[in-house]
């Protein structure tokens, strides 16, 4: 996974409540089995007319909001069900951090889980930045060393815990984690053969 240390990117603003894995990545295009392939899926039934063709009024389709790597949302942001494929579509899509003042529980871990970034800030700060996000171009730096959203004007401090911070600055995941430990494991494995 790539390493999130320091972030600059531009801001897409979804300015909605209790968002839900389903409108996400919907249902029916659950069957990949790779971790690939679902951003063209993602807020499928919210980006496209019935006729396939963009919805204009949505705000992903917006072209202030195009190439953003950063979604601020509202609150319960990820609820309903526990699939992974709603960070799968986030991520496939190009976004590395979402920021939104709550998540649902589990979805705030399958985000950390495959390395993407997900901030909570005060819902004050959300509507400051939801806001700004109607601006052509506005971008943020994300700073997980320090832990602060920066914006031209102000910065945002916010919690992640120790675990979860290591993981991400360094590209890790739980597998990886494992493999550091490769040469004890295969030193305790030889240790423990019999005859």
């Amino acid at each position: 996974m790539e390493s999130i240390v320091r972030h600059k990117g531009k801001v897409a603003g979804l300015d909605r409540v209790n968002v839900d894995t389903d409108q996400i990545i919907p249902k029916q295009f659950l069957k990949r089995i790779e971790r690939t392939g679902f951003g063209q899926y993602l807020f499928f039934d919210w980006r496209f007319n019935n006729d396939g063709t963009e919805n204009e009024s949505f705000e992903l389709n917006r072209p202030e909001n195009k190439g953003a790597s950063i979604l601020v949302a509202g609150h319960n942001f990820g609820c309903g069900s526990s699939r992974e494929h709603a960070p799968w579509a986030l991520k496939d899509y190009g976004f590395q951090i979402v920021i939104a003042p709550s998540f649902a529980d589990i979805f705030y871990n399958n985000c950390l889980k495959n390395g993407m970034l997900p901030i909570r800030l005060e819902e004050t700060h959300v509507k400051d930045l939801l806001e700004k996000s109607k601006e052509a171009d506005f971008e943020l730096i994300i700073d997980l060393e320090k832990q602060v959203v920066i914006d031209s004007e102000k910065k945002y401090s916010f919690a992640i815990d120790p675990y979860w911070k290591e993981m991400l600055a360094n590209g890790w995941d739980e597998i990886d984690v494992t493999l550091n430990f490769e040469d004890a494991i295969r030193n305790y494995e030889k240790s423990r053969k019999i005859g």
